[in-house]
């Protein structure tokens, strides 16, 4: 059961507040045949310091410059020996059985390449919310990541080593370098990612059950962000098309539905009702997909939208703690 080295890269940035918890999630691991790979991005807070008091001969810290979140995790895949390798935001935790049972799953179907799980939403002090992502776990295609993302978020995936280096490529402008997530992008390098691999490699997307992943969601941000996470998910959909453009002509509208419809709940999450109507509505006249496959969650996102944009403040943050367990970022 220990035979096999999974390599966990972990992109330190400005987390002295939860990076801590993250490292002890991961020693706290039951599987206990890993490196962990800590990424420090070239921050200016006291994370650094925080990943040098522990003192385990697993743990290897990598400085660099600051090549934010996609070269970071190209770094640390550079330097990773394992045949597994796992992702862990340096702000999420994990269940100490992840890895675990991650390896019996990969372990059991040669031709799975990319193992992931469900995802506990938690709060700034590590609190469990109510909601949770439950992705799809099997039958996942090409056109299902782009328009769904059954993984999640980028703590969720322990992926055999051969995939990412069947999808690799030279950087651009440092052909020295070896590249797996685009460093072009800060937001949006996760999904490009799943979507290139499912486009050209022969390997499966498939899902536990379990919910492995704590996911922190953390209060606050601006409308402005909602609107730059947007325009990052576009230049992910016209690299597609540049490089499929025959999937993009058959998924293109409602995978741009589904985004649009999940950056409208963020919204609501954000406080900003008016923006989150906007962005509904601009879901709907691309594709009903949503409402038609998905019509209790289409009609909540609406029915939040509306209560965050006309309702007072204090019954909506009563309203959005009785769905998630905590008061509206408001």
């Amino acid at each position: 059961m220990q035979d096999t080295l999974i390599s966990i890269v972990m992109p330190v940035y400005n987390v002295e507040k939860y990076v801590a918890e993250s490292i002890q999630s991961v020693l706290n691991q039951s599987y206990e045949n890993f490196e962990l790979l800590i990424i420090d991005d070239d921050g200016n807070d006291s994370s650094l310091e925080v990943c040098q008091s522990f003192d385990d001969d697993r743990i290897k810290i990598i400085s660099q410059e600051n090549l934010g979140l996609a070269g970071a995790r190209n770094t640390g895949i550079n330097a990773a020996k394992g045949e597994y390798i796992a992702f862990l935001d340096s702000d999420d935790l994990w269940h100490k059985e992840k890895l675990s049972l991650h390896k019996i799953h990969l372990d059991s179907n040669i031709r799975i390449g990319v193992s992931y799980s469900g995802s506990r939403f938690i709060d700034e002090n590590s609190v469990p919310l109510k909601q949770a992502q439950t992705p799809k776990l099997t039958d996942i295609t090409a056109e299902y990541i782009f328009q769904r993302n059954p993984i999640g978020n980028g703590s969720s995936p322990v992926i055999r080593r051969h995939v990412l280096d069947q999808i690799a490529f030279r950087h651009p402008k440092d052909t020295k370098r070896i590249c797996y997530f685009d460093e072009s992008f800060r937001q949006s390098e996760d999904i490009e990612l799943w979507v290139r691999i499912a486009l050209t490699s022969p390997y499966k997307f498939e899902g536990l059950e379990p919910l492995l992943t704590r996911y922190r969601i953390v209060g606050g941000g601006l409308s402005a962000n909602i609107v730059a996470q947007y325009q990052s998910w576009d230049r992910m959909y016209q690299k597609v098309q540049e490089r499929s453009p025959e999937f993009i002509n058959n998924f293109g509208a409602i995978a741009r539905a589904y985004q649009l419809r999940y950056l409208a709940r963020r919204s609501v999450q954000l406080g900003d009702g008016a923006f989150a109507l906007i962005l509904i509505k601009e879901s709907l006249q691309l594709s009903r997909a949503p409402l038609l496959r998905e019509p209790i969650k289409t009609m909540v996102t609406i029915g939040a939208a509306l209560v965050s944009r006309y309702f007072p403040e204090p019954l909506v943050s009563q309203l959005v703690k009785g769905w998630t367990g905590r008061k509206s970022a408001v």
